[in-house]
């Protein structure tokens, strides 16, 4: 089943067609931080996903329940003890991981919850990123669109910085897709690469 952007009502987001590429049709998905909702209108348009959200500002709340989208309003920094283990076919973080203090729990607390993971994020080590520091200014961009004084981000990271993180932590990398203008990167990913997608899944036993 296919979707077009009218079927939405908002502008296409090819991350959103990867992350439903890597879901089987039906499947049951926690999104953290959902913000609005739309990616998981997206997913259950395109894949009748049985979709659950986790959002704790207000307004994006609001748009959710608005939006027919099951959400549970709450702070991910509380730990997700509420869901049973292996509960969810995914759990999804979709460019939320920069805004988070406790990024090892949160990442360990969806592996336990999910059979496989999916993270994006913005990628801090992306060559316009590193030019604006070198010219003195904190990167601002349309993935980094927020100013240092007003910003949500707490632990900005690289692609090659998220890598040694799974590897410390025993997470099994099952696929990884950097883009720039949604366009796949495969040379230099870390300087070339804007935006990262990774697949993950638990490398110890249960």
């Amino acid at each position: 089943m296919s979707i077009t952007q009218q079927q939405l009502g908002q502008e296409f987001r090819h991350d959103f067609a990867i992350i439903a590429s890597w879901l089987p049709f039906g499947a049951k998905v926690l999104d953290l931080g959902c913000a609005d909702g739309a990616l998981l209108q997206y997913l259950k348009a395109s894949l009748e996903v049985r979709g659950y959200g986790v959002e704790k500002d207000d307004a994006n709340w609001l748009a959710s329940m608005s939006s027919g989208i099951n959400v549970i309003q709450m702070d991910l920094e509380s730990g997700l003890s509420g869901f049973e283990d292996q509960s969810f076919d995914t759990v999804i973080l979709s460019q939320t991981l920069q805004a988070v203090h406790n990024t090892e729990v949160i990442v360990r607390e969806m592996l336990r919850v999910g059979h496989e993971v999916i993270v994006t994020f913005p990628n801090f080590g992306y060559w316009r990123n590193r030019s604006q520091i070198l010219t003195g200014n904190m990167p601002v961009s349309k993935s980094l669109p927020h100013q240092w004084f007003d910003t949500p981000n707490v632990h900005l990271c690289t692609i090659n910085d998220f890598d040694q993180f799974c590897k410390n932590s025993n997470i099994t990398i099952k696929e990884r897709l950097v883009l720039t203008d949604n366009k796949p990167v495969t040379f230099m990913p870390n300087l070339m690469g804007n935006l990262a997608m990774y697949r993950l899944e638990n490398s110890l036993p249960r």
